[in-house]
């Protein structure tokens, strides 16, 4: 027999129902929906991963848009010599980059066979350092002519590094950064800061690393890394020095896949066109962004709830208008440093190196200090991006493909110098990094409420994998922004706070 529920009593469960009811639709109403459409202008790596960051945190309704004028990759590209693809930009990747190491893992990619080789720093007239087959010989050979110097300059790399891979455990726990002081301040304090505004030779002097050391090897890979001197400052610097030691990989078939890839994973739109103007529409306390482009003289436009800029704004690189937003969005500050990558098929002339035999030159590489002198800043032996198992480097009296990064495109009897005789030379000229010193000014990474600018942390560091770290906090950084997480926007303290979490 059923037993009755007092009147009271069913008053109470309706009111809970009805109260509960009330509260899910209020819950409803207060969070927004996700974005519909999102923009990413540029397909290098801060645009492909930012891709692929934004899907994961919106899910894989939302439509992602990327625009680019050139070729998927960026600066990540490859030439091709003899059937065979080389890079012509970014060749290697540390083995800290934790995120390229997540792609690679997450694609099906694979690590290139890698084929040693040996280097030697050049001054314009000798080789002053050689590397040799002995490890224990090479460093007995660097404690010989700079004392503890390296072992200094290990120890300051190490401590930046160490400080700056809590980033990964930040953005693990979703938390973002709403500009580059920021991110940089919740890893290493104020003293990261400051290594924004000091250079690298001074920090290196202060810390007992010798002048002699500084203008032959620290000159040299830094002319290698970002074609600038030692007085670019120190946070740049030591994310370079970093890049330079330790273990390092490519991808098998071209560093560029990760980039193709990666979209195709994400199943995001790429349309082949130069982004030429931004314009903000406000309609019924919504906003949104057209996105106007063009592509082989056609114009078209369309319109996004979220932007993402993933390419320099700058005169020389972006050519971007911005209309109807207040305050004003411009060119970022500064310019951006030319370089020249030019990939090489001939013979080395060996002996400018002081090797009249080309069979006794040992070296697969060439670094080069910083001598007014000096027509390039390094010169490469490199293999082509598919490695086969019988796979050998070219003896070197045998015609060879070489990378030469240079400031200038070389000329005529600079190849002459460089070379006994030559069949190709493909020349890529690059605006790669920032013309760092050229401004102290650090973009600004949040450009309107859902319009942001990935390229701003450049201008700490540039690197394949900096650009990466910049495309997961923007992607964070707009979830949190659009769903109102103000709790992981730059919080202070987040060392103590990730280990409460844990």
């Amino acid at each position: 027999m059923a037993v009755p529920v007092p009147i009271r009593c069913r008053t109470s469960l309706s009111l809970v129902v009805v109260l509960a009811a009330l509260q899910i639709q209020s819950l409803a109403q207060e969070t927004p929906a996700p974005p519909r459409k999102i923009a990413v202008v540029g397909a290098g790596i801060g645009g492909s991963a930012v891709a692929h960051f934004l899907q994961q945190q919106f899910g894989p309704q939302v439509q992602i848009d990327v625009y680019e004028k050139g070729s998927v990759g960026g600066r990540l590209a490859t030439v091709t010599v003899n059937s065979q693809q080389y890079e012509c930009g970014s060749s290697s990747i540390h083995s800290l980059n934790l995120h390229m190491q997540d792609f690679v893992k997450l694609l099906g990619l694979k690590h290139r066979r890698e084929i040693t080789g040996k280097s030697a720093i050049f001054n314009g007239e000798q080789l002053i350092l050689e590397e040799t087959d002995w490890y224990l010989l090479n460093l007995f050979r660097l404690w010989w002519h700079y004392g503890i110097s390296l072992l200094r300059l290990q120890m300051w790399v190490e401590e930046v590094m160490e400080k700056f891979m809590r980033i990964y455990k930040y953005q693990a726990y979703g938390y973002a950064f709403s500009t580059v002081d920021e991110l940089l301040r919740s890893l290493g304090g104020e003293n990261f800061i400051s290594m924004m505004q000091r250079s690298v030779s001074e920090s290196l002097l202060e810390l007992g690393v010798t002048q002699r050391f500084i203008d032959d090897v620290i000159a040299a890979l830094l002319r290698t890394g970002y074609g600038q001197p030692v007085s670019i400052p120190a946070f740049a610097g030591a994310i370079s020095l970093a890049a330079a030691q330790g273990n390092r990989w490519a991808v098998e078939g071209g560093n560029t896949l990760v980039c193709s890839e990666l979209l195709k994973q994400t199943k995001a739109n790429v349309i082949q066109a130069q982004v030429t103007e931004i314009e903000l529409h406000s309609t019924e306390g919504k906003t949104l962004y057209q996105v106007k482009h063009q592509a082989n003289d056609e114009h078209a436009s369309d319109f996004y709830d979220m932007v993402i800029i993933a390419t320099p704004l700058h005169q020389e690189k972006g050519n971007i208008t911005f209309r109807n937003f207040d305050p004003a969005v411009g060119e970022g500050p500064g310019s951006y440093h030319h370089i020249v990558s030019s990939v090489i098929h001939g013979y080395l002339n060996a002996s400018y190196f002081g090797f009249p035999d080309p069979k006794l030159f040992p070296f697969a590489s060439i670094l080069a200090t910083d001598n007014p002198g000096l027509f390039f800043n390094s010169l490469d032996n490199i293999c082509p991006v598919n490695v086969s198992a019988g796979f050998r480097r070219k003896q070197p009296q045998e015609a060879a493909v070489w990378k030469v990064l240079s400031q200038q495109p070389l000329d005529k009897q600079q190849l002459k110098t460089l070379f006994r005789s030559y069949y190709s030379v493909q020349t890529t000229e690059w605006l790669a990094y920032p013309q760092y010193g050229s401004s102290n000014t650090v973009p600004p990474i949040v450009l309107h409420d859902n319009l942001f600018y990935l390229s701003s942390i450049e201008w700490a560091a540039s690197s394949v994998e900096m650009s990466a770290v910049a495309a997961k906090n923007v992607a964070l950084l707009a979830y949190n922004r659009w769903f109102q997480h103000l709790d992981k926007i730059d919080q202070k303290d987040l060392m103590q706070k990730v280990k409460t979490e844990l």
